[in-house]
């Protein structure tokens, strides 16, 4: 199958609409790139700039018809300056061990991400956490997924599962020891990756929906400047 050359040769397929995950008492609806159409970086990268995220194989962007809450989020990492509260945390993190690795298809891994939903996201899709559900959702996909671990003393603490486009890093999905509240890992992840991305020379670091109702959410504005896509355009946002 050759693959398109042009986006609007790209079939989109929709759900039906459901419940929202995010805002209570609304419904959802999701279109999603056809599993079939063969996906390349070049490919991948177009979708991210026009708001699409991956989960699993899967490359999606919500398209409600009464809602435009969900709001694409990307750091420009040469305009960020860590703030007082990020600089502290990145201090507090320089023990940790960071490894880039093939595979998070282990048993440790499985342990870490299971013991995170079960603490942290036991109200949302997730949960209950399963082998199968984690293979599929944090699968490699067109050869661009990097799975970086964070480490004290050998014990795994934080995995960053991150993929590479042509134009930036794409903060997939990050889980850590629940137990290690203090070391805010959630954050530092944020900041290797935008610092990994300055490394590399890539402008941007997507960090998918940004929706300003949803408190689980407003971590992604406390990076600085930030952009938001909003009427197919992508703009800075402060404070």
């Amino acid at each position: 199958m050759s693959k398109p050359s042009r986006l609007d040769s790209v079939r989109l397929l929709a759900t039906l609409p459901h419940p929202c995950g995010y805002l209570p008492e609304r419904e959802a609806t999701t279109v999603f790139v056809d599993p079939q159409t063969p996906v390349d970086q070049q490919l991948y990268t177009r979708l991210s700039e026009l708001g699409f995220r991956r989960s699993g194989a899967y490359l999606y962007r919500p398209q409600c018809a009464s809602c435009q809450a969900c709001v694409p989020a990307r750091v420009p990492v040469n305009l960020f300056v860590p703030d007082r509260k990020q600089r502290r945390c990145w201090r507090r993190n320089r023990d940790l061990d960071i490894f880039h690795v093939q595979t998070i298809d282990s048993d440790e891994h499985f342990e870490l991400y299971a013991r995170y939903i079960e603490q942290r996201h036991a109200d949302g899709e997730m949960y209950p956490p399963h082998r199968d559900q984690f293979r599929s959702f944090l699968t490699q996909a067109w050869g661009s997924t990097h799975y970086i671990e964070f480490r004290t003393r050998g014990r795994l603490v934080a995995v960053a599962v991150t993929d590479m486009l042509t134009t930036g890093l794409s903060a997939i999905y990050t889980f850590f020891d629940p137990g290690e509240s203090k070391r805010s890992l959630g954050s530092y992840c944020i900041l290797y990756q935008i610092e990994w991305a300055r490394r590399l020379g890539l402008p941007s670091l997507y960090l998918g929906y940004w929706i300003e109702q949803c408190q689980k959410m407003a971590y992604k504005t406390q990076f600085q400047p930030i952009e938001l896509l909003r009427e197919n355009r992508w703009a800075l946002k402060s404070h």
